[in-house]
């Protein structure tokens, strides 16, 4: 089988489809570049001393970890000097990042989560990489955090790298969902899968059931049937997955479908769900709906939502379609 690299995919989807101008193409080599040097930094672990807790807090009030820092730093650095980008976003950083004078602006801005599934990074469990990519509005001058409140049907590209037992990037620019693996030899990355379909149809699920007695009653509602198996109302069994990284179930259902949950509940009603929309979201949900399946609130298509603050928060239902479908259902009948 001919291996084709990422740069080569990249090239030949701008020749048949138009849909990847050079200055985009070099965006998304720059971030898997980064990517790359990431997960060598996460395959290190304990040796290369970046396990454990950093002792500060991001802006969402959450304790880093060492490597959440040190990721953060890599997609910077990496990004800064392209020429490709007005500014930059990150979950980690209160406000935006304004490109260095000494270099050149480019039309597009990049949103990222550094390092997605925090939780698992010192017990060696599957983390990841989330981002997006938006074009500058028309006229723009200095980047201002209004500039990057565009809804996620907006996105020219989004991606999300794995480091697990491999290392896995994977990308959608509008046209199909692919999948890249890191040949950690060669330095590459080489297209293992194209165009992955999310099953219509699935018997798995994700949610983190600690939360229970805090839902709202259309996710009982819904759960409480997936529980039933055989003998409830949906006539078979379901299996619950939890990694607690965001990035590892989604790319668990990609590959075999499956519904990931995380909704809002009652414990703090002023925060409507606890996944970012500009950071994780968005993303993930153009990444599933290029897909084949599809990504609410509960209520809405995650990409329809107009942004109000950079670092919002959202409920999110994702997966296969129709189970999507059924618990966005209960919660427009509640």
């Amino acid at each position: 089988m001919k291996r084709i690299s990422l740069t080569q995919y990249l090239v030949e989807e701008q020749r048949s489809h138009d849909s990847i101008p050079a200055e985009l193409r070099l965006l998304i080599e720059v971030v898997a570049r980064a990517c790359k040097t990431i997960s060598h930094a996460v395959g290190k672990g304990a040796l290369g001393e970046v396990l454990g807790s950093a002792h500060s807090e991001n802006v969402q009030g959450e304790v880093q970890k060492k490597l959440d820092i040190l990721s953060n730093e890599i997609l910077l650095e990496a990004n800064e000097w392209g020429g490709h980008l007005a500014a930059m976003a990150s979950e980690e950083m209160e406000t935006i990042h304004q490109i260095p004078h000494r270099y050149p602006k480019g039309e597009y801005m990049l949103l990222f989560d550094p390092l997605d599934g925090s939780s698992n990074i010192d017990v060696n469990v599957s983390i990841g990489t989330i981002f997006s990519v938006l074009k500058a509005p028309d006229g723009m001058a200095t980047p201002t955090e209004a500039d990057f409140l565009q809804p996620g049907s907006k996105q020219v590209a989004a991606g999300y790298a794995v480091y697990g037992p491999q290392t896995v990037l994977v990308l959608t620019t509008g046209n199909g969902v692919n999948c890249f693996t890191l040949d950690r030899e060669m330095g590459s990355w080489v297209l293992t899968q194209q165009q992955m379909q999310i099953p219509t149809e699935t018997a798995e699920y994700a949610i983190n059931a600690s939360n229970a007695r805090h839902w709202y009653p259309p996710v009982q509602r819904y759960i409480s049937e997936l529980e039933a198996g055989k003998t409830g109302p949906r006539g078979k069994d379901f299996n619950m997955r939890w990694i607690a990284s965001m990035v590892a179930d989604v790319h668990r259902i990609l590959n075999r479908g499956g519904v990931f949950m995380y909704p809002a509940d009652a414990r703090d009603p002023s925060k409507p769900g606890r996944l970012r929309l500009m950071y994780e979201a968005n993303p993930i949900a153009f990444i599933v709906e290029q897909a084949g399946g599809a990504a609410t609130t509960g209520t809405e298509r995650i990409m329809d939502l107009q942004p109000t603050q950079l670092h919002q928060r959202v409920p999110v239902f994702l997966g296969s379609k129709n189970e999507v479908e059924l618990v966005t259902r209960y919660h427009q009948q509640a």
